[in-house]
């Protein structure tokens, strides 16, 4: 393995102290950040950490002045701007740095949720019936739209502006989240159908030849009855909340004869449809019938130790290390004007 210099892009509040003895290292908010450098430093590669916010001077900075072999790519917006991430790697493909994680055109289709339904709806995949509700317009009712559904917004990721009150069942309450969600998020709205089901997340890591990771699921069996199963931002990020109801993840067991390989082919296809690369994770829904639902897909996803995405390279094989060496990898083999 040759050893490279690496600068890691990452939120300048996100920057791991340099000393952190006596710090609960698996609840801290820099946990991906942190797990990321050490281990890079520990397999040998020289690694500066780099706080961005909104200026693209301390990319540049650092480019001109360590002429770094790849940018390791942790930032998921740009000055509070989730779909401003896609431009910062188009940034560094115009000054000719290597990147990880994905490309421009993927990050702008898959950030978009209405988007990316449309694209994949055409090439026949199947995803949620679905209606947006722009900022600023009357929140009209859509026929085709049948209840309950849930509601998003359009752009943000991490579960962000979704919770039990997400789901709703007539127009009122579809009216209502919708203000919630331009008002609190700041975003556009998309509604979809809900499905009732499984929820599955399936990861997969290449450019042009992909590797699929086992189907993991997220298992909320404990959560109350009266409440829907869904990711709320308090089941993915509230520790108490997911110890109190036995909320984990894990490999999906029990899938009907040939089912995983469907889904990780449906995985396989959204990835290339969407004209994703480096790494992603695609999050699915299965209805009690056995019909495969995609949600959304996911570009740069969570990739701290422990984690969802390197928990299912570890049943697969693969190491954290490997993992983060195939990453590298896969940035420095990436060709923008390849792309097609």
């Amino acid at each position: 393995m040759r050893k490279r210099r690496v600068s890691v892009l990452m939120h300048e509040a996100l920057v791991p102290p340099e000393e952190t003895t006596g710090v609960d290292l698996a609840t801290v908010e820099w946990k991906t950040e942190f797990d990321v450098v050490t281990t890079l430093r520990e397999m040998g590669h020289e690694v500066q950490m780099v706080g961005v916010r909104s200026d693209l001077t301390a990319i540049r900075n650092v480019i001109d002045a360590w002429k770094p072999h790849i940018a390791f790519n942790l930032l998921e917006e740009f000055d509070g701007v989730a779909v401003y991430d896609q431009n910062v790697v188009a940034y560094l493909e115009l000054l000719r740095v290597p990147y990880t994680g994905c490309n421009p055109r993927g990050l702008m289709l898959a950030r978009d949720k209405a988007l990316s339904k449309k694209v994949l709806s055409y090439h026949r995949i199947s995803v949620p019936e679905f209606a947006v509700f722009p900022v600023g317009r009357k929140v009209k009712s859509r026929k085709r739209l049948s209840f309950p559904v849930i509601v998003k917004s359009i752009s943000q990721e991490a579960s962000l502006g979704i919770s039990q009150a997400s789901i709703v069942d007539n127009d009122d309450k579809l009216r209502e989240r919708v203000a919630f969600i331009h008002t609190n998020v700041g975003t556009d709205a998309i509604a979809e159908r809900y499905i009732e089901g499984r929820e599955l997340y399936v990861g997969v890591l290449g450019n042009m030849r992909l590797k699929v990771f086992p189907v993991w699921e997220l298992f909320l069996g404990g959560m109350p009855d009266e409440v829907r199963h869904i990711a709320t931002a308090r089941v993915k990020w509230s520790l108490n909340y997911r110890k109190k109801h036995g909320i984990k993840s894990g490999e999906a067991k029990g899938l009907p004869e040939g089912m995983v390989e469907a889904i990780q082919h449906v995985a396989k296809r959204v990835y290339r449809v969407l004209n994703l690369s480096g790494y992603a994770r695609i999050d699915i829904r299965l209805d009690p019938t056995g019909k495969v639902y995609v949600l959304e897909a996911n570009p740069n996803p969570e990739v701290a130790y422990g984690e969802d995405f390197a928990e299912s390279a570890e049943k697969a094989g693969v190491s954290y290390e490997v993992l983060l060496q195939r990453v590298l990898d896969l940035g420095l083999q990436w060709r923008p004007d390849r792309l097609g």
